[in-house]
C-alpha cells in the first residue's frame, strides 16, 4: 500500500472518531453545566470542556476570554470552520481524505461518510443553540455508529482495514483519557462536595459519555464510585473505550502491519508495547497515589507521540 493511502485512511478514521468524540464531550458539558445551574454550584463548565478537548487555545485567541458563554463554546466545537477539530470541521476532513482514497473504501463506507457530510451541513444556525443542540450531538453519533459499523461489517481484513483501526484507537484513547481527565482534575469539587449530589452526578455524566453507565454497574454491582469509573476507564480489558483496550488493539494491528510487511519494526512498535504493558500490569491504587491527573496527563502525551511515531514509520513517504 501507498504511504500516502494509509495516511488517508489513518486520518479519516481519527477525524470520523474526533467528531464523535468531540460531541460526547459536548454533552457532558452540557449536562454538568444544567447540572450546576440546577444545584447552584458556581464554576465554568464549558471552559473545562474547551481545556478537555484540547481547544481551549484557539477558543481564548478567537474570543479572547476564559469565561466562554454556552452559546460560543458549542459553535467553536461544533461548527466553526476555523476549529479544525469542531465536528463539522472533522466531517469535512475526513470526507476529504475519503475522496483522495476513494477506491480503498468499500461503497458503505462511503456512503455513510458522505451522507454525514450532506446532512451536517443541512444543519441550520438555530439547530446550535444550547438548548436544542442535544440532538445535533445526538446525530452525530448515531451517524459515526453507522460509519464504523460499514467498515467493520464490509471491509477485507487487510492493511486498508489495519490503518483504519489504527486512526480510531489512537484517537479514542487520547478522547478517552480526556473525558476522565475533565472530571478528575478541570472539575475537582472542593472537599465539601466530594461525595455529594454534584460529585455524584458528574461522575455519572463521566460515564454516560461513553455510553459506560450500564457496564460500569454491570462490572461492580456498586454506586458510583471515583476509582471504579477510573478502574473501568483505564484498566479493564472488556471496555471498549478504556486505555488498555484502545492499547492492546493498536499493538495487535502494529503486529499485523508488521508481520505483513516483512516484519520490520520500528519505535512506533515499541512505544506501543510499552505504553500496553503499564497498562496491562497496572494497578488503579498505584494511579490514584501518584496522581491521577497525572497518569492522565502523561498517557495523552505519550498516545500523542505515538501516533506521531507511527506516522513517520508508516505514513510518510
Amino acid at each position: 500500500m501507498l504511504a500516502r493511502t494509509a495516511d488517508s485512511l489513518f486520518w479519516l478514521a481519527r477525524y470520523m472518531e474526533r467528531a464523535e468524540n468531540t460531541a460526547r464531550m459536548l454533552q457532558t458539558g452540557h449536562r454538568m453545566a444544567s447540572l450546576s445551574r440546577s444545584l447552584g454550584n458556581p464554576g465554568n463548565e464549558w471552559w473545562s470542556t474547551l481545556v478537555a478537548t484540547g481547544c481551549a487555545p484557539g477558543f481564548e485567541a478567537r474570543y479572547g476570554t476564559q469565561e466562554p458563554t454556552a452559546r460560543d463554546a458549542i459553535h467553536y466545537l461544533a461548527r466553526d470552520p476555523e476549529n479544525p477539530s469542531s465536528i463539522c470541521s472533522c466531517f469535512e476532513t475526513a470526507r476529504r481524505n475519503a475522496r483522495a482514497v476513494r477506491t480503498a473504501l468499500t461503497v458503505d463506507m462511503w456512503e455513510a461518510l458522505n451522507e454525514t457530510w450532506l446532512g451536517a451541513r443541512a444543519f441550520g444556525e438555530n439547530d446550535f443553540e444550547p438548548e436544542r443542540v442535544v440532538t445535533f450531538l445526538d446525530w452525530v453519533k448515531q451517524r459515526s455508529l453507522l460509519f464504523h459499523g460499514a467498515y467493520a461489517n464490509t471491509m477485507l481484513r487487510n492493511d486498508a482495514y489495519w490503518f483504519t483501526e489504527l486512526g480510531t484507537y489512537v484517537e479514542r484513547a487520547d478522547n478517552t483519557a480526556r473525558i476522565l481527565d475533565v472530571k478528575y482534575h478541570v472539575l475537582l469539587p472542593t472537599v465539601d462536595s466530594v461525595g455529594g449530589t454534584i460529585d455524584y452526578s458528574q461522575w455519572r455524566a463521566i460515564l454516560r459519555a461513553v455510553s459506560a453507565l450500564r457496564s460500569y454497574h454491570w462490572v461492580y454491582h456498586d454506586r458510583l464510585q471515583p476509582w471504579h469509573v477510573a478502574e473501568l476507564l483505564i484498566l479493564r480489558p472488556e471496555m471498549p473505550r478504556s486505555l488498555r483496550y484502545c492499547m492492546s488493539q493498536l499493538t495487535h494491528y502494529l503486529a499485523l502491519i508488521a508481520d505483513n510487511y516483512g516484519g520490520r519494526r520500528g519505535e512506533c512498535h515499541r512505544l506501543a508495547g510499552e505504553i500496553d504493558a503499564r497498562l496491562r500490569f497496572g494497578r488503579i491504587e498505584g494511579i490514584f497515589q501518584g496522581g491521577l491527573h497525572e497518569f492522565l496527563t502523561d498517557f495523552i502525551e505519550d498516545n500523542a507521540t505515538l501516533g506521531r511515531a507511527i506516522a513517520e514509520f508508516y505514513l510518510i513517504a
